[in-house]
């Protein structure tokens, strides 16, 4: 539970959410390209990044870790040649850039999950979107694939979840 929050704050303090709601066909946009396992399009979910404070958050975690490994090795390496620890520092300063490449993209697929679940709420009511996901990602490139206009999509891909069930 606490492990849960935190992780919902660090995501809410890195991301500004719009309040407008998302648009139907780009849940169904959003739905296919997370569950192919690509990023999704911060404009279909109406979010986008806050630099500056994941920065921050990033470096107030890397300091959590890296301090007691600083603590922890450091009397190690006044005793070793000094060319082995250039070598760590360097290492470590690459993971430490590596990973926050890699903790932008965890945040974002969270954040990009949580908001195709509030989405689907309001979408597919009566449908859980752990069980139908894949069933709307079917049925939305059938339809693709017709090329049916906007105005008929959702009832079309309503009627088309109604029938398989």
């Amino acid at each position: 539970m606490k492990n849960k929050k935190l992780k919902d704050e660090i995501i809410d303090s890195m991301f500004i959410v719009s309040k407008k709601p998302v648009l139907f066909r780009d849940l169904l946009d959003a739905n296919v390209a997370f569950n192919e396992g690509m990023l999704v399009d911060p404009a279909k979910l109406n979010f986008r990044f806050r630099y500056g404070r994941s920065y921050i958050v990033f470096g107030v975690i890397c300091l959590v870790f890296l301090i007691p490994f600083i603590i922890i090795t450091h009397s190690l390496f006044l005793k070793v040649d000094f060319h082995l620890s250039i070598i760590v520092s360097v290492l470590i300063t690459a993971l430490v850039f590596i990973s926050f490449d890699l903790f932008k993209v965890w945040a974002r697929k969270e954040l990009t999950q949580r908001l195709i679940k509030s989405a689907w709420q309001v979408h597919f009511p009566y449908f859980a979107y752990e069980k139908y996901s894949q069933k709307v990602e079917e049925i939305y490139d059938e339809a693709v694939k017709k090329e049916l206009p906007r105005r008929d999509l959702e009832q079309y891909v309503l009627d088309s979840l109604v029938k398989q069930d």
